[in-house]
């Protein structure tokens, strides 16, 4: 498992999710309007030249585990680091949030306003299309979400986490991502996310729920000239 999730972008696009990405055998990414994420096979030497070929100038890409200069015609915009964690505890007894809707179609723009004003991570119109997602509901109004997006052999992520800023501290995310981890572990798959490792809040938060840090990572939001 653990080798997977040192280059998962890389095992989703070139596997489980092929369909969503394109690229060639050494570079791969997201299909415009799906998340703004790169894979490389091999992310210490990252083949830019085969990515150049599946983008266009000013496109901007999220990518890890690589810490190296760029080369001619691309730039780094963004360089942190990230959390990659794993869940490490026994499954949910029971589903949190029965209530919760499944996002579909008809949800996928108010998904990308309320990922745009949160800020949960990459996200595109079309992201919702990756796995799974379910959402709280005010009236006719998505106040939380979380779903899923990359996989590979038993991995699945747990993406898209976030809540309207109105509706913060009530728990909404906290019980759609136990929702998510009970039907993933039904499925026999093995919940894992990334967090920031400036958002200490957050990942003491997923240490509570029972996720153990696997490792940090370099993360760089990348664009070509």
């Amino acid at each position: 498992m653990n080798h997977l999730l040192d280059n998962i972008t890389w095992h989703t696009l070139s596997g489980p999710h092929a369909r969503f990405s394109t690229g060639s055998g050494t570079a791969r990414r997201y299909s415009v309007g799906f998340s703004p994420i790169v894979g490389f096979a091999d992310p210490l030497h990252p083949d830019f030249e085969s990515l150049a070929t599946c983008c266009a100038s000013g496109e901007h890409f999220y990518m890890d585990g690589w810490s190296g200069a760029p080369p001619q015609g691309w730039r780094v915009e963004a360089d942190t680091t990230m959390f990659k964690m794993v869940w490490d505890a026994a499954m949910p007894e029971a589903d949190a949030a029965p209530e919760a809707l499944a996002l579909g179609p008809a949800h996928a723009q108010q998904a990308l306003d309320l990922a745009t004003l949160t800020r949960p991570g990459p996200f595109g119109p079309r992201t919702i299309e990756l796995g799974e997602y379910f959402g709280f509901f005010e009236g006719e109004r998505l106040v939380a979400m979380a779903g899923e997006r990359m996989c590979a052999g038993t991995l699945r992520e747990i993406s898209g986490v976030c809540t309207l800023p109105s509706h913060q501290g009530r728990g909404l995310a906290k019980r759609l991502m136990q929702k998510l981890i009970r039907r993933q572990m039904q499925r026999g798959e093995t919940p894992f996310l990334h967090v920031m490792s400036a958002n200490a809040g957050a990942r003491a938060l997923y240490e509570r729920m029972g996720f153990r840090v696997y490792r940090e990572v370099v993360v760089r939001v990348i664009a070509r000239d």
